[in-house]
């Protein structure tokens, strides 16, 4: 009966230290997914919420060890789950706010990762820190046996974890989305603190006001999303967002950054992983896809049909274009997370028809499984080529880089077969560029490395590791493929350099610590964030008209981050030519030129030139005007080789050619805007003006006429009375030609 009385009495204390422990590995959980928007995921990121979190929990345990001497227990306990309710909206308001304090970004990476950790996640875990102390005063004060009582109260705080921990891996982050998480505990802990002291009439209150934070957070209406914006309780609302998701992996986003030609990044943790121009699959926008199309091309010969595998689906770019190129193929895709799939299907051009084998399955064990279906007499499969394609510069999956996985590849190719792996380091540390080399050389006897030529060895830079079982001539095969891609072939030479750098480190199941290898590059990334942190206020200070303190942000940019010095200083030309301060707008367009002759990685600067010519054009400097246009339309024609089938790039030559009276070849050019883009009225007004200056007015009162056709097809009534105004001017002129 003692028994059976004593255990009625600690139903209520472990239950009460089972949902407060539950609720704090949710949010310990939760909370690497919450900053991983904004700091990516790596082991600083783990081991800083780790840290934080059991920081805040030992706080937690000798203030509440305090409390629960010097005040009522059961009002305590009201008081702590309510402050941690309200500690819950405070960690998603402060969550969307520290990301955004620039002040940080300036602290090392380390310290900074830290400090953003610290600033959202310690007082919540302090609070709930504060409540298993008090909890096992409430279950003494109750006559029970103390030292069951305490072990009672830990094992079912223990019991706790476990199963907080189980239910957001496994179920929770999936089924509802981080922030949802963080709400739904809050409500929780609101409820206990209710259940604590249900005639508190503040509680009552806070509960209601609690309903419509939560409400304003996650509602769908427009005000909710406009006023929860402003509040900081979510993200502002993009329209160029066209697809967001959660899954037990990561973030994932679909944005779209340019609608003509349709541009989209497909985006994991805040890391852009691919980019395309929908409609354009040949169109590969990185370096590293471009060197796999140039081995996988060298290397097929005359196979009508290909064996691949890739590591990691990404935005399905690669797999998309073998697809395109060798229809028929086996083409195999190892990707752990389905919602990947999903979003490249929704929204980065992945037909759901594709005859793409993607499995949903972590790389090694896929390949482990081909190898024991082999051992079984089963038929075995022998690629022609495997991609690794599954790392970025803030994570790697070790079990992917050991001598062991290698050894595995290796068995899984033909005789012919290679083994294409897309890789970023900093090639003057070089810590896992080297380690990585060696260890592939342990497996295969060749072994090529790659990066992009000119660009200076102190940056982070994507290297190419091409490892096979027969000699390559890796330069014919680049050549074969594109003649104008600029390649550095490291030299044995440099390979030996960056191994002994690496002090010829042998990376295995045992010993692989690639994230500290990852270091430097962390700290790199790091500082290219801050770039583009101070990149975006600056457009955003521009927006509003405040260009002194817009000119001051792209200058920082600039300074942060030296590889946006064409971009910003293009921007700040831009705002001094919007001002009228022509002097000032022509000294920024030429920094930017001249950077981007001395940099060692040139960009497309076309813009910048026809920027510049137009400044020149508006001082009367007409010859200097004229020969920047000039480098204008080459620049132009350049990036057309690239991006054929955008109708800007047309638009912009256009008006490069018209500015230098070159009618003829802008009609030319405007033609061309006007067939991939014919949804635009200024095409066909820049056509028919274009046609205009040379006279041909029957040519251009036709194009017009299309134009308002199609502007009233698409129900674009203001674009076609525009026109129409126009097809009035253009016949008032025909008919009376001299005027």
């Amino acid at each position: 009966m003692n028994k059976s009385r004593n255990s009625m009495l600690m139903v209520i204390p472990c239950a009460t230290v089972f949902t407060s422990s539950f609720c704090i590995m949710v949010l310990e959980l939760v909370a690497a997914r919450l900053i991983a928007r904004h700091l990516g995921s790596s082991l600083y990121t783990w081991t800083a919420v780790i840290g934080v979190v059991l920081a805040g929990i030992t706080i937690g345990n000798y203030l509440g060890g305090r409390i629960a001497d010097r005040f009522n227990v059961h009002k305590a306990l009201s008081f702590l789950f309510a402050f941690s309710s309200a500690a819950c909206v405070l960690t998603v308001v402060l969550n969307n706010v520290v990301g955004e304090w620039l002040w940080l970004w300036r602290l090392s990476w380390p310290v900074r990762v830290f400090a953003h950790v610290s600033l959202v996640f310690l007082v919540p875990s302090t609070l709930l820190g504060m409540i298993s102390p008090v909890v096992a005063k409430m279950a003494l004060e109750r006559g029970l046996p103390t030292g069951r009582t305490v072990g009672d109260i830990y094992a079912w705080g223990a019991a706790g974890s476990i199963a907080g921990t189980f239910a957001t891996g496994y179920y929770l982050i999936m089924a509802m989305g981080t922030v949802a998480i963080v709400w739904t505990v809050g409500g929780v802990l609101l409820l206990m603190a209710v259940l604590c002291r249900m005639r508190f009439w503040p509680l009552h209150a806070w509960a209601v006001l609690f309903v419509i934070i939560v409400m304003t957070a996650l509602a769908p209406m427009q005000w909710c999303q406009t006023v929860g914006a402003s509040l900081k309780l979510r993200e502002q609302p993009d329209p160029k967002i066209l697809y967001s998701g959660e899954s037990q992996y990561c973030h994932i986003m679909v944005r779209q950054i340019s609608e003509h030609p349709d541009r989209r990044v497909f985006i994991q943790d805040k890391f852009r992983d691919s980019d395309i121009v929908i409609g354009e699959v040949d169109n590969l926008q990185y370096f590293y896809t471009q060197v796999f199309a140039a081995v996988t091309k060298g290397l097929s010969g005359d196979k009508k049909t290909l064996k691949t595998l890739s590591i990691g689906g990404g935005g399905y770019v690669f797999p998309r274009y073998v697809e395109t190129h060798w229809p028929g193929s086996r083409i195999d895709v190892a990707e752990i997370d389905p919602l990947v799939t999903e979003a490249a299907t929704q929204a980065f051009g992945l037909s759901r028809d594709t005859t793409i084998n993607t499995i949903h399955l972590d790389a090694r064990n896929y390949i482990d499984r081909l190898l024991q279906d082999e051992r079984n007499g089963r038929s075995a499969v022998r690629y022609d080529f495997i991609y690794e394609d599954a790392f970025n510069d803030y994570a790697v999956p070790y079990q992917l880089v050991t001598r062991e996985f290698n050894d595995k590849v290796f068995k899984m190719l033909t005789d012919g077969g290679v083994y294409v792996i897309n890789m970023i380091d900093v090639y003057d540390s070089g810590l896992f560029l080297g380690a990585y080399i060696n260890t592939l050389e342990h497996t295969f006897p060749f072994v090529h490395v790659l990066s992009q030529a000119g660009a200076p060895k102190s940056i982070r830079l994507t290297f190419l590791i091409v490892a096979s079982k027969q000699q390559l001539d890796m330069p014919a095969l680049i050549q074969a493929y594109r003649d104008d891609l600029d390649v550095w072939h490291l030299t044995a030479s440099e390979i030996e350099l960056v191994k002994r750098k690496a002090g010829d480190v042998l990376l295995t199941d045992d010993y692989a610590p690639v994230e500290n290898m990852l270091a430097p590059v962390v700290r790199q990334s790091a500082n290219e964030m801050l770039g583009w942190k101070y990149f975006d206020q600056a457009a955003e200070l521009a927006r509003e008209s405040r260009f002194p303190e817009s000119i001051a942000a792209y200058e920082k940019a600039a300074k942060a981050n030296p590889q946006m010095m064409v971009m910003a200083y293009n921007q700040i030309g831009l705002i001094h030519a919007q001002l009228g301060d022509l002097a000032n707008s022509i000294r920024a367009f030429e920094t930017a030129i001249e950077y981007n002759e001395q940099a060692a990685e040139k960009g497309d600067i076309a813009s910048i030139y026809f920027n510049l010519g137009v400044a020149l054009q508006r001082q009367n400097r007409t010859t200097e005007a004229a020969g920047q246009m000039k480098k204008a339309v080459a620049g132009f024609r350049e990036e057309l080789k690239q991006s054929p089938d955008s109708g800007e790039l047309y638009t912009r030559m256009g008006d490069a050619l018209a500015s230098l009276a070159d009618f003829k070849a802008a009609s030319e050019a405007f033609r061309q805007a006007v067939k991939l883009d014919p949804q635009f009225p200024a095409n066909y007004f820049n056509l028919a003006r274009a046609l205009e200056f040379q006279g041909l007015y029957d040519e251009a009162i036709a194009v017009i006429q299309e134009g308002v056709s199609y502007m009233r097809k698409t129900d674009q009534a203001d674009a076609a009375a525009q026109l129409l105004s126009y097809l009035g001017d253009l016949r008032s002129k025909k008919a009376q030609p001299d005027q």
